[in-house]
């Protein structure tokens, strides 16, 4: 199917479908190598004014889904800091010359969220770039199949997703709240994982169900202040953690009603509209973008 021409119209054959080729990487991944290609809006995402003016801080913005968000909200008129991993600072230099290329600032920091100093320090480093935080997108995740089962998962690896998953979220956003402005924003990235848990990915999953409490949770502690917090819950998406942490690439994302992987394109308006004062009555909510998959 992969050889059928697309769609543009067709959300079934606008993108490639499975099977893709068997492919393997290190983690944490790189975009390059990967086939097909992600799309990340280079060509096709139109901005509109949604975010003129605001200041987003984004955690894993080198690749992916991260990519494109900082694409898209650069595109829309908001300057953006994103984190990368140090040993990703080649695939951050390219998100870097998206936004730049968008006209907007980009600030790219390599640090390791799971330490509680390193977040503390990039809020600090958003603060002293931007005078405030508009919107906080607490992106970044860690994941690693293990379809061995709970045996498996070592103790370093269990907190090494929730340090990178749980902990970086919940001190990023206590840490930015008080320079977040009334209309501000906090959009959390959960899972189809934390409603249809799979089994090889047991720690990962558990991560994204906690996010989703985690998000309606703090929704309604902060609807006073007039800070809207939300999250996204993507399906199978084809990012470089895909051939950096599954064992098998080749039919990703067919199980999808919709038949294929959805590609971060295809998030990121998602997040642009929760941030966006279009979004002003939406709090405490979870946007499923599953393709098809239905959720609660």
């Amino acid at each position: 199917m992969r050889g059928e021409e697309q769609d543009p119209d067709d959300p079934v054959t606008r993108y490639p479908q499975p099977e893709f080729p068997q492919q393997e990487q290190n983690h944490p991944g790189w975009t390059g190598p990967m086939d097909p290609p992600p799309d990340h809006g280079e060509e096709s995402y139109r901005g509109s004014g949604l975010l003129e003016g605001r200041k987003a801080v984004l955690t894993g913005g080198d690749s992916g889904i991260g990519r494109a968000v900082a694409l898209a909200f650069a595109r829309e008129g908001a300057d953006v800091l994103f984190t990368c991993l140090p040993a990703e600072e080649d695939e951050a230099a390219e998100t870097t010359r998206l936004v730049t290329e968008a006209g907007r600032r980009a600030v790219p920091l390599a640090c390791d969220i799971r330490e509680e100093e390193q977040c503390r320090l990039l809020i600090e480093r958003a603060v002293e770039e931007f005078g405030r935080i508009d919107i906080l997108v607490n992106n970044a995740a860690y994941q690693m199949s293990q379809p061995d089962g709970i045996q498996a998962i070592t103790t370093e690896q269990f907190d090494r997703v929730m340090r990178t998953n749980l902990y970086a979220m919940f001190w990023l956003s206590k840490m930015a709240l008080p320079h977040i402005p009334k209309g501000g924003s906090i959009i959390n990235t959960t899972s189809v994982q934390a409603y249809k848990p799979s089994p090889h990915l047991l720690d990962y999953a558990t991560t994204k169900g906690a996010i989703v409490t985690f998000t309606q949770g703090l929704a309604q502690m902060l609807a006073a202040d007039g800070i809207r917090v939300n999250a996204i819950a993507p399906g199978p998406v084809w990012t470089p953690l895909i051939p950096a942490t599954m064992p098998d690439t080749t039919t990703f994302g067919k199980q999808a009603p919709l038949g294929r992987p959805a590609q971060p394109a295809e998030m990121a308006p998602a997040y642009v509209f929760l941030a966006s004062p279009q979004a002003s009555y939406i709090t405490a909510e979870i946007v499923n973008a599953t393709g098809g998959t239905p959720l609660p």
